[in-house]
């Protein structure tokens, strides 16, 4: 295996659709309210942001070979120079990025930069608790969006100044709202990723004394939870439309409710690692995809109320 492809397996560069995707939902979501789009700001969060999700997986499959002996792509010495690497790397982006905008990218960027961390690495890493689920839909679902909104158009979201030793902080309202709602997509589908994962692999963390919500809830709410959240995300992007904070194509999503559906039901049935699993990861795929398209869509009609 080539020194590249070994790269790609360590890092799993076939996961990062959890965060390319909403980063691409956000740009369809900007484009179709007319947002101007910071170019030079945007590419160096996108690099950023790719680099730490490889870093925070890196972090995440090394620990894994300390711990369980699991097989990884090089020499243990040869994987940390990779991981701390792609650290540093993605860090100095970040800073560059802080440079370019302000003090929230800052406290934003800091935070994803610890939990990212602190979900593989520790004593008690958020992977191995049953907020694994929460911690990567709100990293993945909102955060993306909110940084690439707020590097490109900030004053619509919150507004801040100091005087006489007090920090005054204004927002955006209706902004916010929108974004909240737009988040609740990639934050449903991302969690249900892990979700499906952690069911499958309910038995086997166990016995690695990794007690995830799978493990809390049980197998029958831990499904039950899986479609909800489903319908949590084809209703959250319905009121969008419905209210005006996406354009109409984006009702058309409720038709992948079909597949998706039939996709749920297999999973109901079967809880495999190796088999079923991937149903999780196709959702994300059916689901996020069309509506980026239905979004972008959407941005082109000279009649949408935003534009």
């Amino acid at each position: 295996m080539s020194a590249v492809k070994r790269l790609f397996s360590y890092v799993e560069i076939k996961t990062k659709v959890t965060s390319v995707f909403p980063f691409l939902m956000t740009l369809a979501y900007l484009f179709a309210h007319g947002a101007a789009i910071d170019l030079p700001r945007t590419a160096v969060f996108f690099f950023g942001m790719l680099l730490f999700d490889l870093t925070a997986t890196s972090i995440n499959n090394y620990e894994d070979s300390k711990k369980t002996g699991q097989p990884i792509a090089f020499s243990r010495k040869t994987a940390l120079r990779v991981t701390l690497f792609l650290f540093f790397l993605s860090a100095a982006l970040g800073l560059w990025l802080v440079a370019l905008t302000d003090a929230v990218v800052l406290l934003a960027g800091g935070l994803c930069f610890l939990f990212g961390v602190m979900y593989s690495y520790g004593p008690v890493p958020i992977s191995h608790g049953p907020y694994g689920e929460l911690a990567s839909g709100f990293f993945y679902g909102f955060l993306i969006p909110f940084l690439l909104v707020y590097v490109n158009v900030p004053q619509t979201l919150l507004t801040y100044a100091f005087s006489n030793g007090t920090l005054a902080v204004e927002f955006g309202l209706m902004p916010l709202i929108g974004l909240i709602l737009l988040a609740v997509l990639p934050f449903c589908l991302t969690a249900n990723i892990m979700l499906a994962n952690n069911i499958c692999d309910c038995e086997r963390d166990i016995a690695a004394k990794r007690f995830t919500l799978a493990y809390y809830l049980g197998k029958k709410r831990s499904l039950r939870l899986f479609a909800a959240l489903y319908y949590l995300a084809y209703a959250s992007a319905a009121a969008m439309a419905i209210f005006g904070l996406l354009p109409p194509t984006s009702l058309l999503l409720l038709l992948t409710l079909v597949p998706v559906q039939k996709n749920i039901n297999a999973f109901f049935k079967k809880q495999e690692k190796g088999e079923t699993f991937i149903l999780s990861v196709k959702n994300f795929l059916i689901v996020i995809l069309t509506h980026i398209a239905l979004i972008a869509l959407g941005g082109l009609l000279p009649a949408w109320g935003p534009r």
